[in-house]
């Protein structure tokens, strides 16, 4: 399944023009999705149609597909039901997002809605919903899963409980978005924002290192910005990073040589098949450069969690082997050529047996 990244807008907290420039940069970095929140709208119904639709036309003219965040009182604020969603396919809009659920039977039936809009479900709860849904033989190509965000500090999902409600969804086939939150936006639905993350280890992280982690897991297809506005740092930044593998940051020491940056920086890794807890073999590489001279630096110290380490001169065959360090140990036969970066150790444990990887300089 293609991953996306997308963004966040809140017409009823912002102004339409700031909305629309900062769609048009996200447009630059490659973002394709938008989260759009409906909670709060109380301007009435030929108010409200007329500021949504004219700025998700705006997006859609850009390339993007909106999912629309609604919840049951804004059904009664409007005059309109969820057994004709009209009102929303006249706004443009590519889906609408349940906050609150029903009986399963009324998903089921919403996913054969004749404009053809995608019904995106809550995932942040590890309860039978979804199933319920699917029993009543949902449209599934239209059904869609979202977990929340939490403004509050400290009240985000843990990582654990979050795996579980994630995998509810995904070994069901369904496309899967989570959110992560900009350091530097100031808006979103409520007067608390203290950053809008789906998991709390995020709430404080680079959005890119919040991204990778996300995608790491093989559970979030699209990755949302909670808030707004993400600066044009954070967007170009999201903008280049692999969605399909991970790929860590590293910092070089000074001693490392040309050698030791090519293997690190010019070639695709991927982790041996039969593992070991000490490190990160990545074995392929020694072959290419098993002529290639590489004498000892760095190599006296203990060895950290998150360093980069390659043989060297003395390590007989295994010279110029790529590894990452897991445990803490001591070999001189490896030099240290860099580590990687802090905010990336959370993606060391879903690099699997066979699970391929890359490097970029920091």
């Amino acid at each position: 399944m293609k991953r996306n990244l997308g963004v966040s807008v809140y017409p009823d907290h912002s102004d339409m023009e700031k909305d629309k420039a900062y769609l048009s940069l996200a447009k630059k970095y490659g973002f394709s999705r938008i989260f759009m929140s409906m909670l709060e709208v109380t301007d009435g119904k030929e108010a409200v149609k007329k500021k949504f639709k004219e700025l998700i036309f705006f997006a859609k003219d850009l390339g993007y597909k909106t999912i629309l965040d609604v919840a049951p009182n804004i059904f009664s604020e409007l005059g309109i039901s969820y057994d004709d969603l009209t009102f929303f396919h006249e706004l443009g809009a590519d889906g609408i997002r349940l906050d609150l659920g029903f009986d399963g039977n009324k998903e089921a039936m919403l996913t054969y809605n004749p404009y053809g809009l995608a019904v995106e479900l809550n995932m942040s709860n590890d309860v039978a919903y979804l199933d319920n849904i699917l029993t009543y033989q949902a449209n599934t190509p239209f059904l869609y899963g979202c977990h929340n965000f939490y403004p509050q500090e400290g009240t985000a999902l843990p990582y654990g409980f979050f795996e579980k409600c994630s995998q509810r969804f995904k070994k069901q086939g369904i496309r899967t978005a989570a959110f992560i939150t900009s350091q530097s936006g100031k808006i979103g639905p409520w007067d608390i924002n203290d950053g809008l993350p789906t998991l709390e280890m995020h709430r404080h992280l680079p959005v890119e290192a919040a991204a990778k982690h996300l995608f790491a897991t093989n559970l979030i297809d699209d990755v949302i910005i909670g808030n707004a506005y993400a600066s044009e740092e954070e967007l170009k930044a999201l903008g280049t990073i692999d969605r399909y593998q991970t790929e860590f940051t590293i910092e070089f020491v000074e001693e490392a040589n040309s050698v030791e940056k090519a293997i690190v920086l010019n070639e695709q890794h991927f982790r041996r098949g039969d593992i070991t807890d000490q490190v990160i073999r990545s074995t392929e590489v020694r072959k290419k450069y098993k002529n290639q001279e590489n004498a000892p630096h760095d190599n006296e110290k203990e060895f950290q969690v998150g360093d980069v380490v390659i043989g060297n001169d003395q390590f007989g065959k295994y010279k110029n082997e790529l590894q990452i360090v897991l445990v803490p140990h001591r070999d001189p036969r490896k030099n240290k050529v860099g580590q990687i970066t802090k905010n990336e150790l959370i993606l060391l444990p879903f690099i699997h047996p066979w699970t391929k990887f890359k490097f970029t300089e920091k």
